[in-house]
């Protein structure tokens, strides 16, 4: 109950107030911890610190990869060669090829820069997001998933989920891109 009322005060005030997010994060998380029936140190053995970890790690290698300017040239490049990702077509399907190097996050990261036109955003989430089912590393959910499959001795291969993500994922992602262009 007491994790349910923090979670439906932290999301009224994220929507209806301009206090810093991260604060309110925090202080929900202080609040959580203060607990008679769950000891901190019990709790905080609940956090998958290995994931916290990998997305802490996300953010500072594509911090690090903006500032050498490394993604502008690639664009610039690929915009020479007749692939600009600021039109709609080149930035799905290179939102499809880099959630699949990079993972989904990361990719719309790098990309959402490029998301100049109205209905870029949008496509860039729905892409990366479908995306994200091709292969294992194609989203970090996935990553979350089979690790948590393997602690309870449910084995899942890079084969057993290619059987079910190829199709879906090339199935859906055919659906948006004819939506798209029959629109």
């Amino acid at each position: 109950m007491k994790g349910l009322a923090v979670a439906t005060a932290l999301f009224t005030a994220f929507l209806f107030s301009d206090w810093p997010r991260e604060i309110l994060a925090l202080a929900g998380a202080g609040i959580l911890l203060l607990s008679r029936k769950l000891h901190s140190r019990h709790m905080l053995g609940l956090v998958d610190w290995q994931i916290l970890l990998l997305f802490i790690g996300l953010f500072i290698v594509n911090h690090a990869l903006e500032t050498t300017g490394l993604p502008r040239q690639a664009v610039v490049a690929l915009a020479e060669i007749g692939f600009d990702l600021h039109n709609l077509g080149p930035l799905y399907g290179f939102t499809f090829l880099l959630s699949n190097v990079v993972s989904n996050v990361p990719a719309v990261m790098l990309l959402l820069p490029m998301a100049t036109h109205p209905d870029a955003g949008l496509l860039l989430a729905l892409s990366s997001t479908f995306a994200g089912n091709l292969l294992i590393v194609g989203s970090i959910a996935n990553i979350i998933v089979v690790d948590a499959a393997a602690r309870r001795n449910i084995v899942i291969t890079w084969r057993c989920h290619a059987r079910v993500g190829v199709p879906v994922t090339l199935l859906t992602v055919a659906i948006v891109a004819a939506c798209y262009w029959l629109r």
